[in-house]
């Protein structure tokens, strides 16, 4: 008998633990703060989320992602999501004069939010430092670690967010259009390259709010009229007499949730327009660009015209492939035609069809990348090695006294500070290391990108790839400086010898919007290489590297005439 009873209760508990494993941790419904492990600096990155109040484990839930603006964090994105502001001075007869609640006693706390039937989640994203790069991982991530908590429904994933968040939101949702059901940008202001991406929203329901009063009032115009000569599904609305604060009208009454309800992602649409310039963002709904040239716009245009038959368009494309399995205007049992830039070819039947460009005619053929040529993960530009997991190198070799051991030191550490003090617009939590070339462990090498200083002569790193790096600095060429970026063993390098890429130019350029202002942000409008004597606006060369990842010709001919670098022929 007792034996019969132990039975039952240790039946009973692997039953238990058996259930517990499947239906995971149960989180309390309403908002709260969750976390993901950042692989970009092995951090705990935190995320708000709302849980409705009646979650069931068993149903899958849309899912709203809200990006916050500059000088804001994840937890007053949620509340702006929900349409909760800040709490407004009042005049009290026994208290006086109460002010207005500031942005750090309303992150405290969370209000008591509407209810609504989505999860809802706001990443934090280091904070004001925009929407590409490491923020744009760390939403993508944390959009992954909600998935392996929620059961999510993939045809309903939604974007929004103001501000830098309504730039985010154009960003990610025309880089990869495919994701989203419907995205809602609010007073954007967009990154730099956005608006040439527009026609990929083809298949993306957008709605513009903003202020007529705001300092980006022209930007959403002008995105208004970009969406509607593209014939772009738009919705705008302009608040008169509103100025930046245009959310709290737009977000109001759960508006938002209401009008994401309308719309389903459409995996095989009839029609897909995609530009891109990087492998990075390659694929839209079935089409994937396979070959280009990075840092190039390339464009495809794909139509079923009628029932396996496609008529395509590229422009800047060597190779592509159209994936059509669940297409509901294809059969796979029959004969496919794709007539592509004029030229028809018939396929046998299959669920693919990949095509190439050879001596300026299209091909049935699938394109592999050949070694040691651009391809995915190894195109560029310079700012792809600081988009991830890197560590700053600094040189031991040489010899170095003290004084310029700790001067090496010190030029790696000024780059890593991605924090630098920027006021009211807040910090970048971005936390990279900084290591000597004798610190690096072998882990360093096969999980990080490397951000190398000095020369061959002054760093064993650099010294180690010497023969594979396309270039080196002159040891006496201390008035110049050279960076670049080069992939090595599925990783980047850059190299930064003599001069800092980040010296002040001798004299300012032109304004543009950035939220990062640090030695990391001058990498943005970079390409593959620089090289410039004095400081970085007088311009020895600059540019991309072709395909194989060679210097171009002219631009080789520029660097030899210095006479500052040697080139690894």
């Amino acid at each position: 008998m007792i034996h019969a009873k132990f039975l039952f209760l240790l039946n009973l508990i692997l039953l238990t633990g058996i259930l517990s494993t499947v239906n995971g941790q149960r989180l309390k419904p309403g908002p709260q703060d969750l976390s993901f492990f950042s692989s970009v600096d092995e951090t705990d990155q935190p995320y708000a989320i709302y849980i409705p109040s009646n979650f069931d484990e068993n149903k899958k839930y849309p899912l709203v992602v809200f990006l916050h603006g500059a000088m804001s964090n994840h937890r007053l994105g949620l509340r702006r999501a929900f349409g909760q502001g800040n709490i407004q001075g009042e005049k009290f007869a026994t208290q006086g004069f109460v002010p207005p609640e500031t942005d750090l006693e309303v992150t405290r706390y969370f209000p008591e939010l509407q209810k609504v039937d989505y999860i809802v989640a706001a990443p934090y994203a280091r904070g004001t430092a925009g929407y590409q790069g490491i923020p744009e991982q760390d939403v993508y991530e944390m959009m992954d670690d909600i998935k392996t908590r929620f059961a999510i429904d993939e045809e309903r994933i939604y974007l929004t967010g103001l501000s830098m968040g309504g730039g985010g939101t154009l960003w990610l949702g025309l880089t990869r259009p495919d994701i989203w059901a419907a995205i809602a940008p609010c007073c954007p202001a967009p990154p730099e390259g956005t608006t040439d991406l527009v026609c990929n929203a083809r298949n993306l329901p957008v709605h513009l709010f903003v202020g007529d009063r705001d300092f980006l009032y022209q930007t959403a115009q002008n995105w208004k009229a970009l969406l509607d000569s593209n014939q772009i599904k738009n919705e705008f609305v302009v608040y008169p007499g509103i100025h930046h604060n245009s959310w709290e009208f737009a977000y109001k009454d759960g508006f938002i949730f209401d009008w994401f309800t309308q719309f389903k992602r459409d995996l095989f649409p009839k029609h897909v327009q995609f530009k891109t310039r990087w492998y990075k963002y390659n694929k839209a709904y079935w089409v994937t660009i396979d070959q280009m040239t990075p840092g190039t716009l390339a464009y495809v245009d794909a139509l079923f015209e009628n029932e396996n038959s496609i008529q395509v368009s590229t422009s800047a494309v060597g190779a592509f492939t159209l994936n059509l399995k669940g297409h509901a205007m294809f059969n796979a049992e029959k004969t496919l035609q794709v007539k592509i830039d004029g030229k028809t070819i018939k396929i046998k039947p299959g669920t693919a069809a990949s095509f190439s460009l050879k001596n300026g005619k299209w091909a049935i053929e699938k394109y592999t990348p050949a070694p040691g040529t651009k391809q995915p993960g190894a195109e560029g530009p310079l700012k792809a090695a600081i988009s991830g997991n890197h560590v700053y190198v600094y040189g031991t070799a040489g010899n170095p006294d003290r004084e310029q051991r700790a001067a090496r030191q010190a030029q790696a550490a000024e780059a890593a500070n991605w924090s630098v003090d920027r006021g009211m617009m807040g910090r970048i939590m971005v936390f990279p290391r900084t290591l000597s070339d004798e610190q690096l462990r072998p882990s360093d090498y096969e999980t990080s990108n490397l951000i190398l200083f000095g020369t061959k002569e002054t760093n064993a790193v650099i010294a180690k790839y010497a023969d594979r790096l396309p270039m080196h600095l002159n040891p006496d060429s201390t008035d110049y400086g050279l960076v670049y970026i080069f992939p090595i063993n599925d990783h980047y390098v850059i190299v930064n010898s003599g001069l800092k890429w980040w010296t002040a130019p001798s004299q300012a350029g032109p304004r543009r919007m950035a939220f990062m202002i640090s030695a990391a942000n001058a990498l943005d409008t970079l390409p593959d290489f620089l090289l410039f004597k004095g400081t970085p606006d007088k311009i020895v060369s600059k540019g991309y590297f072709k395909q194989n990842w060679r210097l171009p010709a002219e631009e080789a001919a520029k660097i030899k005439a210095a006479g500052a670098v040697m080139i690894n022929e």
